[in-house]
């Protein structure tokens, strides 16, 4: 009896040993249908791939009309980056939008959402292993009668990342004009693919860097990347958004607001039945940002180039001006 009940023991233990390899080797994905997948890499959550939609309510819609990817810290236990509400509540996570979309001679606005979603469809791949995740979704970007006139196939390939960096997040967003003409346009503050840090980040200690000597950021084009360090609960992050060649040419950037948000503005027409590509990788880091040569050597690795290591800039954020005093009220 007593082996009988010690070789169950240690099957258990066995059992539980073999169960906790598996869920503490490599990365591995847990889908809450309807709602969320989670990206784990050794039992612990670095991504969530915000997708569910519901409309039961003014406040729910809010919530859901897009779907986003929010990065984790590096313990697993919260986001990094913004979701609903706070500061400019249409920023979330790592997002994708623009805010005047041309299509059958209307405008429509993506980036607000104040008049149709973009709604998940379904997984097209979702698979993980020892040394990589990737997710494909499928999203339908609707007008305001709910009928959607483009569809999206965005992908999302997570990797581990050399130190310093933690993880690496190379996006494509195939974007197919399905019912006519589009053409995506805006500007570089409501448009393009973005980076939103949590709402509680402290705004006096957001800092951008930028792959030129004298950096315009209002001005120049084509980036080839751009890096952020901010501060949240006392810790630093930092995040480069690198941009493919194969992209858009004339591209702008916004990076510069003490709140975080961040990213590349291409513009683009689409033709009926035609399929844009956008590719992006964004390098996470827990801490200060990484040398330029380390960070060059992972936009090499994504681009397939050879390109020299650049004279970076660091530039505090744009701080906000100070209101004007109010005139005097004179007494009576």
């Amino acid at each position: 009896m007593r082996r009988q009940l010690m070789c169950s023991l240690i099957c258990v233990v066995v059992l539980l040993a073999v169960r906790a390899g598996a869920a503490d080797g490599g990365f591995a994905v847990q889908d809450k249908a309807g709602d969320h997948a989670d990206v784990l890499l050794d039992g612990k959550i670095v991504a969530r791939y915000m997708y569910g939609f519901e409309k039961s309510t003014k406040e729910r819609l809010t919530e859901t009309f897009k779907p986003y990817l929010h990065i984790f810290d590096a313990e697993g236990k919260a986001p990094i980056t913004k979701g609903p509400g706070g500061l400019f509540p249409h920023h979330r996570g790592i997002f994708i939008g623009w805010n005047k979309i041309s299509f059958n001679g209307k405008s429509y606005d993506r980036w607000h959402m104040p008049d149709g979603q973009i709604i998940h469809q379904k997984f097209a791949e979702s698979k993980a292993d020892a040394t990589s995740c990737t997710l494909t979704a499928i999203n339908n970007w609707n007008d305001a009668a709910a009928k959607p006139f483009l569809e999206e196939q965005r992908t999302m390939v997570f990797r581990k990342a050399a130190a310093p960096g933690r993880i690496t997040v190379d996006c494509t967003f195939k974007i197919t004009a399905i019912a006519g003409d589009v053409v995506l346009d805006g500007d570089p503050e409501h448009a393009g693919i973005h980076y939103r840090p949590a709402n509680e980040l402290t705004t006096t200690e957001t800092l951008y860097y930028y792959p030129v000597e004298k950096p315009a950021p209002h001005k120049d084009l084509d980036y080839p990347w751009v890096g952020m360090t901010y501060t949240l609960a006392g810790k630093q992050y930092s995040v480069v958004e690198m941009s493919h060649p194969a992209n858009p040419k004339g591209t702008k950037w916004s990076a510069y607001r003490d709140y975080g948000r961040f990213g590349a503005f291409p513009k683009a027409p689409i033709n009926k039945g035609e399929t844009l590509t956008l590719k992006y990788r964004f390098l996470i880091v827990d801490g200060e940002m990484p040398a330029a040569d380390a960070v060059q050597k992972v936009c090499n690795e994504f681009t397939g180039a050879s390109e020299a290591t650049p004279k970076v800039t660091k530039l505090i954020s744009e701080q906000p001006k100070p209101a004007a005093p109010k005139p005097a009220v004179p007494a009576k």
